[in-house]
């Protein structure tokens, strides 16, 4: 996957408010099975299972094996990603409204030499 639709896929997938959660989940309890990811979700685990299919689609969380169960595991990679790609725009819009700073001081100044006359 390219990095384009990689970003596509990250942001996708947590436009969803359930993925978010179960994300959140991962973040402060560490690897977690299915079963235990399903239990505060009023929905079936097959449908927390469709959940868990965008999220490994993205990149986000892996499933590994352990004895009979097979706990899920965030991945923080495409977290990173999609929060460098924001970062950069942070930068652009943070540049825009600086400059929209220094127009408005003009202005000000402007305005405050011509109440003097």
């Amino acid at each position: 996957m390219d990095d384009s639709a990689r970003l596509d896929a990250t942001f996708q997938a947590l436009s969803d408010p359930t993925r978010r959660a179960i994300l959140a989940r991962l973040a402060r309890d560490g690897d977690v099975s299915v079963m235990e990811l399903a239990e505060p979700f009023a929905m079936s685990q097959p449908a927390i299972s469709k959940h868990l299919k965008v999220l490994e689609k993205a990149g986000l969380v892996s499933r590994g094996r352990d004895a009979q169960k097979r706990p899920v595991h965030l991945e923080a990679q495409p977290l990173a990603e999609a929060t460098g790609w924001l970062i950069d725009y942070r930068k652009y819009w943070q540049a825009q409204f600086g400059r929209l700073d220094d127009l408005l001081d003009e202005l000000q100044k402007l305005e405050a030499a011509a109440g003097k006359n």
